[in-house]
């Protein structure tokens, strides 16, 4: 099967999502304050993004299918520009372009340092994600990525600072989140039960 078919399935899947909450905050769709749900929605989506790009090496040793690791780059790249549009959508609705305020909303909202802090790391992952980074920095770059668990730490105490009030939805996606760090041991990695041969992969170039 031709893989540049999945990228784009990934590349619609993944940019319906904003279009559609903006097309819903721009027809008041989302209740009395559009702007604060579109900043949450897409904070969400970059963590769901983040915990299937983490699925994506367990998923490829339980199936042997290599297809999963194709497009985990391009995932994580959807998870950093999901990122930035929360970003860019909290400037706008909450601070109102106000960077003044941004000083009180940091002494009110601490947790907002934890975001920012995991925004940083994300983006030296999603600068160093390209092959010519891979091989500038050789085995150092492996040591790099790995800060994608501090960046999925960082992810859920915000989003925990945030719906503290409600752990629910908290706690599934924490979850989630231990049982794909728990797969990443190596002693439990190798122990992954493949349910079907390796088939061989063929890439056609994008």
């Amino acid at each position: 099967m031709r893989y540049p078919f999945w990228r784009t399935g990934v590349f619609l899947a993944a940019s319906i999502w904003p279009l559609l909450w903006l097309y819903q905050a721009w027809a008041f769709a989302l209740g009395p304050d559009p702007g604060k749900i579109l900043v949450d929605r897409l904070g969400l989506g970059a963590l769901i993004l983040l915990l299937i790009t983490l699925s994506m090496t367990p998923l490829q040793k339980l199936t042997g299918w290599a297809g999963w690791i194709v497009v985990r780059r391009q995932l994580g790249l959807w998870c950093f520009a999901y990122v930035v549009l929360h970003l860019i959508a909290y400037a706008i609705f909450i601070l109102g372009l106000d960077w003044g305020q941004l000083g009180v909303e940091l002494r009110k909202r601490p947790y907002i340092i934890v975001g920012s802090l995991a925004f940083l790391c994300l983006l030296a992952l999603a600068i160093t994600s390209n092959r010519y980074s891979q091989r500038r920095l050789g085995a150092g770059w492996k040591k790099l990525h790995r800060m994608v668990y501090l960046i999925l730490g960082l992810g859920l105490l915000h989003f925990l600072w945030v719906v503290r009030a409600d752990l629910k939805e908290w706690s599934l996606y924490a979850g989630i989140g231990a049982v794909l760090l728990v797969l990443r041991i190596p002693a439990i990695a190798r122990r992954i039960p493949r349910l079907r041969a390796k088939k061989p992969l063929v890439v056609t170039k994008a």
